[in-house]
Formats: C-alpha cells, sequence, structure tokens
C-alpha cells in the first residue's frame, strides 16, 4: 500500500456534535458494553496511514471518540511520524498511555493504547524475532516460497490487570498483492507469528504464556478454506467470535456485476485454555454506516468512502470484552 490515500479534492464541513451522537447512539445499537471495573474491554483498529495523511481535526476527535469507549487498543499502521497519533490523544480521556515500536515494513508502527489507571504495564515489551537459524521450521504443505522474515515485527506488550496476566501479540501481516507469491508469503507470516505464540503457550520459560494475538492479519474471508485462517487453526488458535456478517473493512465501490463486500482483514485469536476469560461480547464497529449521512446523499458511494479512507480509515474497529475470573 501506498503510504497515504488520496486526499479527496472536494471540500466537506463536519457536524462535529451531530456526528458524535450518531456515534454514541450506535454504539449502544451494537451492544458496546459501558467501560466496568469487573470487565476489560479489548480491541483493535488499523487507523490507515496515521501520520501521512493531513486527517480534519473535526475527523480526528470523532477517532478519539471511538476509541475513547475502550481500555485497551491495538493500532496498526501508524506512521515514523507520531504526529496523528499525538493529535488522537490530544482529545482522549487522560486515563491514556501507549507504547510503540520503531518503524518497520511500509514505514509502521505498532502501537498499544492503554488505560494506565486500569492496566499496569509489565517488564515484558518487545517485539516477536524470528532468528535467521529458525527460518528452516518456517514452512507449510503446499507452499513453495521460502520464508525471509517478517515485513513487520509484531509488538508484544505485558500488563496486568488486577492479579490477572495479560499479554497482547499486536499483528499486521504482509499484504502486497492477491498474487500468489504474496499469498504465500503472507501465509508463511502467518505461520511464524502464530508458531511463536504456539510456542511461547508451550514454554515454562515463557513470560507469559496466554498471548492474545489480534490486528490485521489480512484475512479475507472467515471460511475454512482460507489459508490464513488455516494457518491459525492449525496451530491451536481460535478467534474471538464476532458476526462475521459484518466485515472489518469499509464497502468497496461495485463493479459492474461484482456485488459490494467487506473483507475481516481484522482479528483477535487465542488459545482456548483463554476461552472462558472471553464474556461472549465482541463485535465490529461499524461507524461508516451511521456518520455524515449527509455526506453520502450528496456525493454517493465512491466520494463518501474516499472521504472516509482519508480522513478516518477504511478498517473498523473490532473488540471483545474480557473478565477477570474464568467463568465457572
Amino acid at each position: 500500500m501506498a503510504l497515504s490515500f488520496p486526499r479527496p479534492a472536494f471540500s466537506y464541513s463536519i457536524d462535529l456534535a451531530a456526528e458524535r451522537q450518531r456515534i454514541r447512539a450506535h454504539r449502544r445499537l451494537r451492544g458496546v458494553p459501558a467501560r466496568r471495573k469487573e470487565h476489560l474491554l479489548l480491541a483493535t483498529w488499523n487507523i490507515a496511514n496515521l501520520g501521512t495523511q493531513d486527517r480534519a481535526p473535526e475527523a480526528v476527535a470523532l477517532l478519539a471518540e471511538i476509541l475513547n469507549a475502550f481500555d485497551l487498543v491495538a493500532l496498526q499502521e501508524t506512521r515514523r511520524d507520531l504526529s496523528g497519533l499525538r493529535a488522537i490523544l490530544a482529545h482522549l480521556d487522560k486515563r491514556w498511555s501507549f507504547v510503540c515500536t520503531d518503524a518497520a515494513g511500509n514505514q509502521e508502527r505498532m502501537v498499544v493504547l492503554y488505560d494506565r489507571n486500569k492496566l499496569r504495564l509489565r517488564e515484558q515489551i518487545a517485539e516477536v524475532a524470528i532468528p535467521p537459524a529458525q527460518h528452516r521450521f518456517i514452512k507449510l504443505r503446499g507452499v513453495g516460497s521460502t520464508f525471509r522474515g517478517l515485513d513487520r515485527h509484531p509488538q508484544v506488550v505485558s500488563f496486568r490487570w488486577g492479579e490477572t496476566p495479560l499479554t497482547l501479540g499486536n499483528v499486521h501481516l504482509f499484504f502486497g498483492s492477491t498474487s500468489k507469491a504474496d499469498v504465500e508469503r503472507r501465509q508463511l507470516e502467518a505461520y511464524a507469528v502464530a508458531r511463536w505464540a504456539r510456542l511461547e503457550n508451550q514454554s515454562p520459560h515463557a513470560f507469559d504464556p496466554h498471548v492474545i494475538l489480534l490486528g490485521d492479519f489480512n484475512l479475507p474471508y472467515m471460511r475454512p478454506e482460507d489459508p490464513i485462517l488455516g494457518v491459525l487453526a492449525g496451530e491451536g488458535l481460535v478467534l474471538a467470535p464476532y458476526a462475521t456478517e459484518i466485515g472489518t473493512t469499509l464497502p468497496s465501490e461495485p463493479r459492474g456485476n461484482t456485488a459490494v463486500r467487506v473483507n475481516h482483514y481484522d482479528q483477535i485469536a487465542f488459545f482456548p485454555a483463554m476461552r472462558d476469560y472471553f464474556t461472549g461480547g465482541a463485535g465490529v464497529f461499524d461507524f461508516d454506516t451511521v456518520i455524515l449521512p449527509d455526506l453520502w446523499q450528496a456525493r454517493g458511494r465512491k466520494d463518501f468512502n474516499a472521504y472516509l479512507r482519508y480522513h478516518f480509515s477504511d478498517h473498523r474497529l473490532l473488540w471483545t470484552q474480557i473478565q477477570a475470573q474464568p467463568r465457572r
């Protein structure tokens, strides 16, 4: 992907108060729970090209409005220039802090935002490293490509929430294109990350064996035959059970008779032993279906999507809810 989407050529004025109300009403409609002491609202969001797109100030405030409803958020596509992230932080409650990686593929940092009043940062702040000596183990049946390392090393951040330890692996897998070579590279990256998580889960020396992987896996379809889903399942990971009818990317523009569709790129994955920590609350916050209705009506889907991609994102936020003690 290029370092930014093109800036829309037309002008548009956002009514900040009205859009805030639409977002809050839609949050209730989508069943996003209120923040509570006994639960943790965990989310992941690819905010497109954050730091290279000159977003409208009102759009920045609305991004913060969406984020403020959660306790812990993994972000993808934050660029080396952190000004875009800091602009959002200026609108967030004072409870928020963040940790980030250096910039890697596509000049992207991995970022985790967290509520410092609710979560204590622990000693492990790292990146997933696959040493060259281990590359020979990263291979899959039917994949002829050779693994040559990760384009963006997943960010590993450990927290303590009360007495509950929690480690996140913030992921943005390589996409490239739909060519066979790029799909195979993505499959190998998915396997490398899932294998790392499995080895951590099984190791007596792991800092925290209960790793939650979340982020942009570039997983197009929630179908058993999907190659990325197959890799994750093959390593024993399960996915947060959100309604897959609502995808995590904006709908594409129709071309001829091609149906408008969305993808399920963004996922939250964990091992079965952690299943009982999840309350069952999970979903996609499809903000794009409620905001800026006058822009949609005036200019249609193509310009509406172009505006959202530039000033907001081409991805939707995915969330789930965790409890401090497993369900009995």
